[in-house]
């Protein structure tokens, strides 16, 4: 059978190149979370991993980077992207890639169709050996799900919670990033970023994408007055 319109774009949504777990500032209390992302690129892997936490907490980096590490045989699907397509056609055959990351669950929730074929989907999957890496807002227990029996398989695995960074990791992570990017980022420049910027860590890192593309282009080191000529703030 040919694929159709929504299930090829399903299959073709393309991961960042820089969301790898090499890429994610990782903290004590989120060693467990990352060793089970490990453990499901194999066999003996968790068949279900459920993660939450507010936006901006690197979930969807997470879910790619577990991508990442299966390249040819996983896939990943942003629900919130794909909510107004077809559940049923989207994950129609996809128990056979052994990972499949859903990322916002929750925005299906509340959709009798899509639940329904989440529901299948999930049972599908662990019949098959395909391991599910799951994201959302909230818990399962939490999320607003109209489906009793999808609720109960969305918690059949560990469940880890993303808590919201605070001011001093949000300017961990940009001088970590920067350094993956081979920037020198000195703490006055993003204690500046963070005080004056954005809040949001996605708004953050396309900040500091910016600033390397000037930094490259005009060969100069991050500085505040650099980031103030080039920002505008």
């Amino acid at each position: 059978m040919t694929a159709g319109p929504a299930r090829q774009l399903a299959l073709n949504m393309q991961l960042r190149d820089d969301a790898t777990l090499a890429s994610f500032l990782s903290a004590p209390a989120l060693e467990p979370l990352l060793a089970a992302l490990r453990g499901q690129a194999t066999a003996a892997g968790e068949p279900l991993v459920f993660l939450h936490g507010p936006t901006g907490v690197g979930k969807s980096h997470l879910l790619q980077a577990a991508c990442h590490l299966l390249p040819a045989a996983s896939c990943y699907l942003p629900l919130a992207e794909l909510r107004n397509l077809p559940g049923e056609d989207l994950l129609q055959g996809l128990e056979s890639r052994q990972l499949v990351c859903l990322d916002d669950v929750d925005a299906v929730g509340g959709d009798d169709a899509w639940e329904l074929a989440l529901f299948h989907f999930c049972n599908r999957a662990r019949a098959a050996g395909c391991r599910l890496l799951l994201s959302a807002a909230a818990s399962p227990r939490q999320l607003s799900v109209t489906l009793p029996d999808l609720q109960s398989r969305l918690g059949w695995g560990p469940v880890f919670q993303l808590p919201g960074p605070d001011d001093e990791r949000k300017q961990a992570i940009l001088r970590f990033r920067a350094r993956c990017r081979g920037l020198d980022m000195p703490a006055e420049v993003s204690r500046y970023l963070v005080s004056r910027a954005p809040r949001g860590l996605a708004d953050l890192m396309r900040l500091l994408e910016t600033l390397d593309s000037w930094s490259l282009a005009e060969q100069r080191a991050l500085t505040v007055p650099f980031v103030k000529q080039t920002l505008g703030f």
